[in-house]
């Protein structure tokens, strides 16, 4: 089975680009792959799943520790005939300055042959150069291969022979400059894969100019399948709604699928097209995306912001994060600063910032217990946002380091909703879940 990473010296140098490219063209080639991503990201999991219509899974070595990573990309990688990560930020990049959670890391824990994409603009022997630093940086490196992104046939040709003798490595293909798939970006990355129409067209236009020596490839990067544990799904037991449309997409599927496990049919809806919430349901869970791009439409949608006011309101067990905690508010300014009428369950108003907020890794404290957390627990948490609240909540304390705290977080035992993002699986998060769903179905019962 072949099994890699695909790196790069730091952010822009189109590891997405190259990884869709890739993917794309092994499953043409029959092999069957699967997706993973490096670190907290669920924009780039959505293109994978384009081009491969496919799961694709993160792999977080800050959220989890190394025996649950494993576990993961195991359970995720059986059956495929080809596993391929796609690394975040530079390759070394880690939490705080570190080589913590980075895509290097990732690497050595499932020790993943890497493949570096390198952009060969403005630079010839430099490249080698930096090269040979990033196989050098850390005793096993796992650095594997060379793949040149935006690159000419002729530049190409003229390259690999330097590489390959500077830096004994080989120079295992090229994707050539292809304006017509490019991507556009806005503030949290790239736009999500289901707002751009001709993304199969482009993909494909990437699968199909790729140059691999594919024979290479298979021979640097064939490992033994990893042994999955057996399944041990607890019975269905009782249906969750979970809010999911272009609005409400950053969701773990491997979230989700701890809520199956736990014993939840969870149940599609979309706050920014259905009328009200699904029947039935025992929990509701309203992940992240991107609320403020449809503040006015969520907001007019005034008989669903009335079923889930209501609903929660009753003690229907919720869990909200980031943007599911900003549509819980009272209001949310738009992209242009107008401020729309949103759930009002919690007293916060949602505002543009212009910049990030509070962003990336921490750890979250509760100062009591609640539906999903004990007093005194600690969990790794993600946020990246440009927008805040006027209320964030005062149920858990958050710390990135000594100089770095805050409060956050709404809490209770029918209730979370914070602007962190929380990565479920291995956790106790959807066993508690699931329980208080179940509890307040018998009660409506």
């Amino acid at each position: 089975m072949m099994q890699f990473l695909i790196a790069a010296p730091s952010s822009g140098s189109g590891k997405t680009t190259v990884a869709c490219a890739v993917l794309a063209a092994l499953k043409k080639r029959g092999a069957d792959p699967c997706a993973f991503k490096s670190g907290p990201d669920y924009i780039d999991p959505m293109f994978h799943r384009s081009a491969l219509q496919v799961d694709s899974h993160n792999l977080d070595l800050f959220l989890s520790d190394r025996d649950m990573v494993r576990a993961i990309f195991a359970r995720y990688a059986a059956g495929h005939g080809a596993a391929v990560c796609e690394g975040a930020m530079g390759f070394y990049d880690g939490q705080g300055l570190t080589t913590r959670a980075s895509a290097w890391e990732l690497a050595d824990t499932l020790g993943l042959p890497v493949l570096l994409v390198v952009q060969p603009k403005g630079a010839s022997v430099t490249l080698a150069a930096q090269i040979q630093g990033l196989m050098n940086f850390r005793k096993n490196s796992h650095v594997s291969g060379i793949l040149l992104n935006d690159c000419s046939e002729k530049l190409y040709k003229m390259l690999k022979t330097l590489l390959e003798r500077e830096t004994g490595l080989p120079v295992l293909g090229y994707l050539p400059h292809l304006p017509q798939a490019a991507v556009e970006s806005r503030h949290l990355g790239l736009k999500t894969a289901d707002e751009i129409a001709d993304l199969q067209e482009k993909i494909a236009l990437l699968a199909d100019a790729l140059v691999l020596d594919w024979q290479r490839l298979a021979v640097l990067t064939e490992k033994p399948a990893p042994e999955a544990l057996p399944e041990a799904a607890a019975p269905t037991s009782v249906r969750i709604a979970v809010a999911k449309d272009e609005a409400f997409c950053f969701t773990y599927a491997e979230t989700l699928d701890a809520l199956r496990d736990a014993g939840a049919e969870l149940v599609l809806f979309s706050p920014v097209q259905d009328a009200v919430l699904p029947e039935n349901i025992g929990g509701l869970y309203l992940p992240g995306g991107y609320p403020e791009l449809y503040a006015k439409t969520l907001s007019e949608n005034k008989t669903m912001l009335a079923s889930i006011r209501q609903a929660v309101q009753a003690g229907l067990p919720t869990a909200a994060e980031c943007g599911g905690f900003l549509y819980l508010g009272r209001s949310l300014e738009d992209a242009d600063g107008k401020a729309w009428p949103m759930a009002d369950v919690l007293p916060g108003d949602g505002i543009r910032v212009g910049r990030l907020v509070r962003f990336g890794y921490a750890e979250m404290t509760a100062k009591a217990d609640s539906m999903l957390f004990c007093a005194g627990e600690t969990l790794p948490i993600h946020e990246f946002h440009h927008w805040d609240s006027t209320a964030n909540g005062t149920a858990f304390t958050a710390c990135k380091n000594e100089k770095m705290q805050w409060e956050c977080g709404f809490a209770n035992e029918n209730f979370y909703a914070g602007f962190p993002h929380l990565y479920w699986a291995g956790t106790p998060l959807p066993g508690r879940f699931v329980r208080a769903a179940e509890r307040y179905s018998k009660t409506k019962g």
